[in-house]
């Protein structure tokens, strides 16, 4: 083939793939002639169908018939693309061949739409590149000549019925295309759809796993809490391990003190086996130390409990003491502040006693010293005041009864005596009140 001629430097795209008749009804040329005339430009018409989308790498170009693959080019010029990309099959296309690029020959050519793959997607009808005159109307040609004529129509029709069958078999795929794409949309949508729900999916595992770190957090808090308690139980533990060693030292000690007992009464049914009498006498003895032991254990907690609820009355009674003890204390301060008082009244009556036995009784006398006083001798004694009452400086700090100053210091004791309660096993003294208490304590004597 020539050297192809072109009007542009730059290379179209182009494919080395065969022929593929199937997608040449993608692009469809029209207004085709049968002759054109060379040294003039041509312009090419053509539609492109929904089933191609243009792009600005697609061109039109001319090949001679026979070609086999898109590189067969013989010129080409860029395909513009459509004003309106959305447009039917009815928006015709056209380029400008420019008549110095035409071929000069006889030959048969046609147009061919290449996309921007170099992939053919349309081829028109062949044509000749020569004058239509009249004597192509009239010529009278030679048999040969006219046998070679039907002979290119014979071939032309079989090529154009080749054509209409890869067109009818182009239209029968397109529509199996059609029903594929269809199936390929259905099944895009199921897989959007299939998609949405991984979407879905993938929020609710999302939110499974922030449900789930919650939880682990949680759960690493309360593994705190339990490893927290763990200590303390283990610190509980030891505790009783250790309280569960005394216990069993103590369990050691009495089951040493058991072995002891059995040691003893063992060799005591020794010593009496000699005769079945003395194996009863044993046995009885036994059974009486047994009960005297059961009794024993009876009565100690008997004394035990008695002896706890001794010391909880005994604290009990021991506050009450301390508080009379310290209102007697009182007391005894107030009686002593009494007794001075007393004490220094009776030193002053004693000193003007001689003046008041001089003078007869029921007249009233005037100390020389104080006859010039306005309300008299403030030491004037009415003899009809006893004089009991004059001179008595003690009193009973239990009854608070009052004695005279000359009595005697045995006779007082004794009287304040008479209110103790003495235990007969210690100098301890209770007073008559707390009569219980003093109970209390003598029976607890009786225990010892």
């Amino acid at each position: 083939m020539e050297a192809a001629l072109c009007n542009n430097s730059e290379e179209p795209p182009t494919s080395a793939v065969l022929l593929d008749c199937r997608a040449f009804n993608q692009v469809i040329f029209t207004d085709i002639d049968k002759y054109y005339v060379p040294g003039a430009d041509i312009t090419c018409h053509y539609n492109i169908s929904r089933h191609i989308t243009p792009r600005r790498k697609d061109w039109v170009g001319i090949f001679r018939v026979g070609w086999k693959t898109a590189r067969e080019y013989f010129t080409f010029v860029w395909a513009p693309l459509p004003r309106n990309p959305d447009s039917s099959d009815d928006e015709l296309q056209e380029v400008l061949f420019k008549a110095y690029y035409l071929p000069k020959d006889d030959e048969y050519y046609q147009f061919c739409y290449v996309d921007q793959d170099g992939l053919v997607r349309g081829a028109s009808v062949p044509f000749q590149f020569r004058a239509e005159t009249e004597d192509d109307m009239l010529v009278v040609t030679t048999q040969g000549e006219v046998e070679e004529i039907e002979q290119q129509n014979t071939t032309l029709l079989q090529e154009n019925q080749k054509l209409k069958e890869n067109l009818k078999s182009l239209q029968n795929q397109t529509e199996d295309l059609q029903e594929k794409l269809k199936a390929a949309e259905e099944k895009a949508k199921e897989l959007e759809d299939k998609v949405h729900l991984l979407q879905t999916g993938t929020m609710e595992l999302q939110r499974a796993q922030d449900l789930q770190a919650l939880q682990m957090a949680s759960a690493q808090t309360e593994l705190a809490a339990v490893t927290e308690n763990s200590i303390k139980l283990q610190k509980e533990k030891e505790d009783l391990q250790r309280n569960l060693d005394t216990l069993r030292s103590s369990k050691e000690n009495l089951e040493v003190e058991v072995n002891i007992l059995k040691q003893k009464f063992a060799a005591l049914d020794t010593q009496n086996s000699s005769t079945d009498e003395e194996l009863f006498q044993t046995k009885e003895e036994n059974k009486k130390v047994l009960a005297e032991k059961e009794q024993l254990e009876k009565k100690l907690r008997n004394t035990l409990n008695c002896v706890d609820q001794l010391q909880q009355n005994l604290e009990k009674k021991l506050e009450e003491e301390v508080l009379s003890h310290q209102t007697l204390q009182k007391e005894m301060n107030e009686l002593e502040k009494e007794n001075k008082r007393l004490r220094r009244e009776n030193e002053e009556l004693m000193v003007h006693l001689p003046e008041i036995l001089d003078h007869p009784p029921g007249v009233l006398t005037q100390s020389p010293e104080n006859s010039v006083l306005v309300y008299g001798n403030p030491y004037t004694v009415n003899p009809a005041i006893p004089e009991t009452e004059l001179v008595s400086v003690r009193k009973c700090p239990m009854c608070d009864e009052v004695f005279p100053n000359d009595i005697g210091e045995q006779q007082y004791s004794d009287h304040v005596r008479s209110h103790l309660l003495e235990c007969p096993y210690c100098d301890e003294s209770f007073d008559n009140s707390n009569k219980q208490v003093y109970d209390d304590h003598v029976y607890c004597h009786g225990l010892d």
